[in-house]
């Protein structure tokens, strides 16, 4: 006599297990990926502290050779003259370069005033940098000294140039 053996019955998911399971996907994707796009932005910004710290310094040799501070890029060994100068990757450019000649002594500043300068840089048009509200522009003196702006103008120094 033969075996008889009960018909064979594939199984599959249903479509109830695939719902839930697109579900937790979607879900962990909605968490997800706003937390990269702020880490990438987040990681992006380091090229811009960078590019104002080298450019600081060029303007600080520069001073050391010729007594001044200069707002011509190519003086400092950028390849152009003018602003705005791509920086790095391209997500940042410098577009700002202020100089401040210095005032001689007189009754009113019996001391004078030394020459300074200010370097702003902020995201390259066209870049996904220009989506960065929280750090929308940062800027480095001759004092040292270390700013940015949010994108409403709002000082956010503490936050953009310490992270």
């Amino acid at each position: 006599m033969a075996a008889h053996h009960a018909p064979r019955r594939d199984r599959g998911f249903t479509l109830i297990e695939l719902i839930v399971a697109m579900v937790i996907v979607a879900t962990l994707a909605a968490i997800a990926i706003p937390s990269y796009n702020q880490y990438v932005l987040k990681s992006h910004r380091t090229e811009a502290k960078s590019a104002l710290m080298d450019a600081a310094s060029l303007e600080e040799r520069y001073f050391s050779t010729s007594n001044l501070y200069t707002s011509n890029p190519m003086q400092l060994g950028y390849g152009v003259a003018t602003t705005p100068v791509t920086v790095g990757t391209g997500y940042y450019v410098i577009s700002a370069i202020t100089v401040t000649a210095p005032v001689a002594p007189a009754p009113a500043t019996p001391g004078g005033t030394p020459a300074t300068f200010t370097i702003t840089a902020v995201p390259a048009p066209g870049s996904m940098q220009l989506s960065d509200t929280a750090c929308a522009s940062f800027s480095i003196n001759s004092a040292g000294q270390q700013s940015a702006l949010n994108s409403g103008g709002t000082d956010n120094t503490a936050n953009c140039w310490q992270n």
